[in-house]
């Protein structure tokens, strides 16, 4: 009986190892780059952090009903988790910080985001003309900027391009 509960404990204590780890920021774009390929697609990148209210707001927005099905059908997105505060670093993806710097946004708010080639060449990122991250574009400008960046990167047509533009300018 003591050695069933001695194994139960080892078990649970590697499970809960397992799931408390996670995914290398390598790992997670190399296995979006290779879904994008096959499906042709490009790659949206977010970066996020747990305490990040427009992070949050973001993916609501593009997960929401009315926009879910044109990211997916443009995209392979993924969120890489960065700048976390001192007592949830472990929610970090290893190495996203540096994907971060390499896309030039470690000096930026979050969320900062790039969107990549199905090769990993950096396509576009969430800076403005004025070298501004719009972030969670939410104001009448940044949105048009989000919508530039999104047309010449996908297949959206004008009439997706509106709903988006309409979900992220709703309150």
């Amino acid at each position: 009986m003591k050695l069933k509960l001695i194994i139960l404990l080892f078990i649970t204590t590697i499970c809960t190892i397992q799931t408390n780890a996670q995914n290398s920021a390598s790992n997670i774009l190399e296995n979006a780059l290779t879904q994008a390929k096959a499906e042709n697609k490009n790659v949206f990148v977010k970066y996020s952090a747990s305490w990040c209210g427009w992070c949050k707001k973001m993916d609501r927005q593009m997960k929401s009903d009315s926009c879910k099905s044109f990211f997916d059908a443009n995209y392979v997105t993924v969120t890489l988790v960065v700048k976390e505060s001192k007592n949830k670093k472990h929610l970090e993806n290893p190495g996203a910080i540096d994907f971060l710097k390499k896309h030039k946004g470690e000096k930026a708010g979050l969320p900062f985001w790039a969107i990549l080639d199905n090769t990993g060449v950096l396509m576009e990122d969430s800076y403005n003309a004025k070298g501004e991250n719009i972030g969670c574009p939410a104001t009448d400008s940044e949105v048009a900027d989000f919508i530039t960046i999104l047309k010449k990167t996908s297949n959206l047509t004008d009439e997706n391009l509106n709903i988006i533009s309409e979900i992220f300018l709703s309150k």
